[in-house]
C-alpha cells in the first residue's frame, strides 16, 4: 500500500513534484512519455500546466475540465511512490 498523494505541482520543464501524505516527494518526469498517443494533449504546455490535478488518488490531467476520471490521463500510484525521494523545490 502506498501512501495517499495530497499535492502535485506542475513545473515548466514538463516535470511534477508530488507530494505524499507520509511527507515523501518526488519529481515524475513527463517528458518522455509526450511521443505516446496518450500523452499527446500535454505537448501543449499551457494544457500540461492547467490540467494537472489529483484524480483516481493519483496524478493526473483532467483533460475535459470536468473531473471526469473517464476523460483523464493518470500515472499509476506504485510507480510514483517508487521514484526516488528528493528535496523539496520550494524549500
Amino acid at each position: 500500500m502506498f501512501s495517499e498523494i495530497v499535492q502535485v505541482v506542475p513545473n515548466e520543464d514538463y516535470t511534477v513534484t508530488v507530494y505524499f501524505e507520509d511527507g515523501k516527494i518526488v519529481l515524475y518526469d513527463v517528458a518522455p512519455l509526450l511521443g505516446k498517443e496518450a500523452f499527446q494533449p500535454l505537448k501543449d504546455k499551457s494544457v500540461f500546466m492547467s490540467t494537472c490535478t489529483i484524480l483516481n488518488n493519483t496524478l493526473a490531467w483532467d483533460l475535459a475540465g470536468n473531473r471526469n476520471v473517464s476523460r483523464c490521463i493518470d500515472i499509476d500510484p506504485d510507480t510514483l511512490y517508487a521514484l526516488q525521494a528528493i528535496e523539496d523545490r520550494t524549500a
